[in-house]
């Protein structure tokens, strides 16, 4: 069974990043098809990129890059939950995507934005960014709208259609988890 992580990709200060997260999270668990964890990016303690060997050469010389190496590691895919900050994602969740290289490879992952235009640019980006670390994207995705499915912008009230559009994101991204399984087995 794949196991798939819920990435909060905001850590400032009133963010609803994690209200959307756990919302995303209770959906998942309603389903017998994959594990769901929720990995908070404020949990995660990394500084602006400092390691000086490139990630592809996995020659972490830091502990902080060595844990989140060995979080990202133990799963098969993920979502990202992210905002739009100006036309594009946070640069807490770019930056810990930097950090590592393999430990994304031949992995899956599925998108849930919520801004003024629903996240939709910061997918767009995060989309050209998973592909250079060799993470497969899928189709679907989850826009959420500051206007339509927040109360007051910050009180998350998604509409009903919002929940399908959850499942059938992560139909397509435990499909996908679980077909890119043989090219992440040990060789031999």
């Amino acid at each position: 069974m794949p196991k798939i992580a819920i990435i909060i990709g905001a850590t400032r200060p009133g963010r609803v990043g994690s209200s959307v997260a756990r919302w995303v999270h209770e959906i998942a668990q309603e389903r017998d098809d994959a594990e769901f964890d929720l990995v908070d990016l404020r949990d995660v303690p990394l500084p602006f990129l400092d390691e000086a060997m490139p990630p592809s050469l996995q020659q972490y010389a830091n502990e902080h890059t060595k844990q989140w190496a060995a979080t990202i590691d133990g799963y098969d895919g993920f979502v990202f939950v992210t905002p739009e900050y100006n036309h594009s994602t946070s640069a807490v969740l770019k930056n810990a995507i930097d950090f590592l290289y393999a430990e994304w490879n031949n992995k899956a992952a599925g998108f849930v934005g919520y801004g003024s235009a629903g996240g939709s640019r910061a997918i767009e980006h995060l989309r050209h960014i998973m592909a250079e670390v060799q993470v497969a994207t899928v189709r679907n995705q989850v826009m959420l709208s500051l206007f339509n499915d927040f109360e007051d912008f910050t009180k998350l009230t998604p509409q009903p259609l919002q929940k399908d559009a959850v499942n059938a994101m992560l139909d397509q991204l435990i499909a996908w988890s679980t077909a890119l399984a043989p090219l992440r087995a040990p060789a031999g």
